[in-house]
Order: structure tokens, then C-alpha cells, then sequence
């Protein structure tokens, strides 16, 4: 009894540890603010594009879009990260970011728009993102110690996710009482507060990387890293498929609440918010976690197989908001998880590169993924969406399972 009252005790020292680090805590400050605009534009820009085109397969392809630079160039962005000072790249990120977010607000405020443009914004903020997100995963490691890795990830998945509770529903509201232009104007205005923290930082306080030298076939590289390291290699392919045909929510979810169950903006935002609550708590459970094994990343994407399909037979909105509340927890649990075996795996001149394969697999399967899972919807309705998601990542979980299985040294799950 004593020792488990020790271990109560000790919790929530350990979930927020990484917060002793002030660097650390200024970046998560400012990181905070600016995801809960983020959120707000995504909910605002899907229920947008349903307004000017009334199609899920459109809803499919302007997320495409968005992702189909990091497809493309993601691993020539974790090349340049590798590169570069992070905290400026990613200075110069989240200030382009922006300026694209302050131009849709005022398309959309002098009913400007068009279905056209906000395809070529989502674009440009896709180019944006093949920099941005290697970038803001590698600078974890110049922030925290190696052993606070899963922490810090976990936090920033916290509050990532805090986001994805606070920026759907005031999305909604906005949306039903006000402009969904004032949604876009608000995340333009959001981004200042992340420029804030990262201008605060002490440089001479982070941790000192060497920039990797220019040379050629230095993505190749990236690419032979991973795949002769297996633990790397099954982690990629779990990511691949649940990235794939698993986490199309912006497809599925507006599909749900309006076709399904015959509501409005305010039911997609209930639903992403569920999403959101979920992930939250999933994140805090892993932030106290201080180890990431494989074989715990293997479980818990039969755990995100199983609530899936638990989702697709939800036979009412109550019980649709509960299963994606595991939906939440299960997806956070597996990315944070993925995230951190993929960074305690790599050398630190591979990190960029590293990140941004798991980019390119995460994010840039989207183009296929968000249209595939578009065109699932329409031909049998949200539900299949949800099954699709379910069915893929269990076969996934079995595939690798064998390769997981002749890996050595792997720790048991906690």
C-alpha cells in the first residue's frame, strides 16, 4: 500500500516534469494558444468547403491538398532541418502560417470565396508544413534530456489535443452566431502568441546539436537508416496504415454529424471535441509513461482497431460521443508512442530526416487516404468510414507482429 501511495504521489511529478525545463515552458505556452486557433481554422475550413461544394469527395480532396506537399517533399524538409537552427525555421513557419490564415479570413469576410481558393491556401499551408513539422518534433530533443523525451511529446500531444477540445466547439459557435470568417481571423491572430515563446527562449540553454554538413543523397540515407533498423521500420508501417485509412476524422466526422445523425456545425464540433477530450486524456496517461517500447505501440493500435469499430456501431449521437472519446484516447496513445520510439531510435543527425519520414507516412498519405476514405463515405455512408478505420489497423497489428516478435530486448507492456 505504501508503495502504490508513493506511486499515486509521484504521478503528476512525473507527467509534467518537462516543465522544470523554462525553455521548454515557454515554447508550450505559446504552442498552446496558437493549436486552439489552429483547430478552429480546420473545423471552419471542412464545414466551408461542405457550404460551396455539398461533396464528401471535395471534403477529401482539400485535405488532400494540405498534405500533399509533405508526400512529396517531406524528406527533403527533414534533410534541411537536419540542417538549420529549428527554433528559427520554426519562427519562420508559424509566422507564413499566419499570414495564409489572415488571407482566408478575408476571402471569406468579403464573400470573396471561392471552393478554388481555399484549395490553393490549403497548399500553400502544405508547403508550409513539409518545415514546420519535422522541425517542431526535432527541437523536443534540443529542449529536454533524452530520458524526458515521451514526456515532453506526451505534453505537447496534451495540449495539441487541448486544442482539439477548446478550438472545434468555439469553431461551432462562431460559426452558428457570428462569421465562420471570424474562425480563420482568429487563428491568424493566435499565431503571435507562439512567435512570443520562441523569441523568449535562451538559445544558450538548449541542448547542442551538430547541423548535419550539406552532401548528396543525404534523404537516401534517411530512407536506409530506417528501414535497417526493424524496430524503426515496424513502427513506419503501423504508422502508414493508420495514417492511411484510420485518421481521416476531418473526412468522417462532418459526414457523421450531418448525414448520420442529421445535425448541424455544432454536432461536428461535439464529435471533434470528444476526439479531443479523449486525446487528452491519453496524453496525460503517457506523459507519466517513462519508457515507449514497440511491442506497448503494437497494443495500442488493436486498441485504436478496436474502438474504431466500436465507433461504427454506435447506434445514437450519446453513444457515438462516448466511443470517440476512446477513438481520442487509443489515436494519441499510438502517435505519442510512435513519435518517441522514432526519436529515442535515431541518431541525432537523423532526427529531421527520421521525423519527417514519419511526416511523410503520417501526414502525406492523406492525399490518398482523405479521398479513399471520401469516396468510402459516400457510397456507404460515415459508418464505413469508421469500420474502414477499425478493420486496417488490426491487419496491420498482425502483419508486423512476426517482425516484432524477432526483435530483440523488447520490453514488456505496461
Amino acid at each position: 500500500m505504501r508503495r502504490l501511495g508513493a506511486r499515486l504521489v509521484a504521478a503528476p511529478r512525473l507527467a509534467f516534469r518537462s516543465l522544470a525545463v523554462p525553455n521548454y515552458r515557454r515554447y508550450l505556452a505559446g504552442h498552446a494558444v496558437s493549436v486552439a486557433g489552429t483547430w478552429m481554422q480546420r473545423v471552419a475550413q471542412d464545414w466551408l468547403v461542405l457550404q460551396l461544394s455539398d461533396s464528401a469527395l471535395a471534403l477529401g480532396v482539400s485535405t488532400a491538398l494540405q498534405f500533399l506537399p509533405t508526400l512529396l517533399f517531406g524528406l527533403w524538409g527533414g534533410v534541411l532541418v537536419d540542417r538549420v537552427d529549428r527554433r528559427r525555421a520554426i519562427m519562420a513557419t508559424q509566422a507564413v502560417s499566419a499570414v495564409l490564415a489572415a488571407a482566408l479570413a478575408a476571402l471569406v469576410l468579403t464573400d470573396a470565396v471561392q471552393l478554388w481558393m481555399v484549395y490553393a491556401l490549403a497548399l500553400g499551408l502544405g508547403f508550409v508544413t513539409v518545415v514546420d513539422v519535422p522541425a517542431r518534433h526535432a527541437f523536443v530533443t534540443e529542449m529536454v534530456e533524452p530520458e524526458d523525451y515521451v514526456n515532453a511529446q506526451a505534453l505537447n500531444s496534451t495540449v495539441h489535443n487541448a486544442g482539439r477540445l477548446v478550438g472545434p466547439a468555439l469553431a461551432g459557435l462562431l460559426i452558428a452566431t457570428v462569421h465562420i470568417g471570424a474562425a480563420f481571423a482568429l487563428n491568424a491572430l493566435s499565431f503571435a502568441a507562439v512567435l512570443l515563446g520562441l523569441a523568449l527562449m535562451d538559445p544558450r540553454a538548449l541542448r547542442p546539436r551538430e547541423n548535419a554538413p550539406r552532401a548528396k543523397g543525404q534523404a537516401r540515407a534517411g530512407l536506409a537508416y530506417v528501414w535497417h533498423h526493424p524496430e524503426l521500420r515496424a513502427c513506419m508501417v503501423l504508422v502508414a496504415v493508420v495514417a492511411l485509412l484510420g485518421q481521416n476524422f476531418r473526412v468522417v466526422l462532418p459526414l457523421l454529424a450531418r448525414d448520420t445523425f442529421h445535425g448541424g456545425p455544432e454536432v461536428y464540433g461535439w464529435l471533434t471535441s470528444a476526439l479531443g477530450v479523449g486525446a487528452v486524456v491519453g496524453a496525460l496517461a503517457s506523459a507519466a509513461r517513462t519508457t515507449a517500447t514497440a511491442w506497448s505501440l503494437l497494443l495500442w493500435t488493436g486498441g485504436f482497431a478496436a474502438v474504431n469499430v466500436a465507433a461504427a456501431f454506435s447506434p445514437g449521437l450519446a453513444v457515438a460521443l462516448g466511443a470517440m472519446v476512446g477513438v481520442g484516447i487509443a489515436n494519441i496513445s499510438f502517435n505519442t508512442l510512435a513519435r518517441t520510439l522514432l526519436q529515442l531510435g535515431a541518431d541525432p543527425t537523423m532526427q529531421g530526416r527520421v521525423i519527417a519520414l514519419h511526416s511523410i507516412v503520417f501526414l502525406g498519405s492523406t492525399p490518398l487516404g482523405g479521398p479513399m476514405t471520401g469516396w468510402v463515405c459516400e457510397q456507404w455512408g460515415a459508418r464505413a468510414g469508421l469500420g474502414l478505420a477499425g478493420v486496417s489497423a488490426g491487419l496491420a497489428a498482425l502483419a508486423v507482429l512476426p517482425q516484432l516478435r524477432r526483435v530483440r530486448a523488447l520490453a514488456p507492456a505496461d
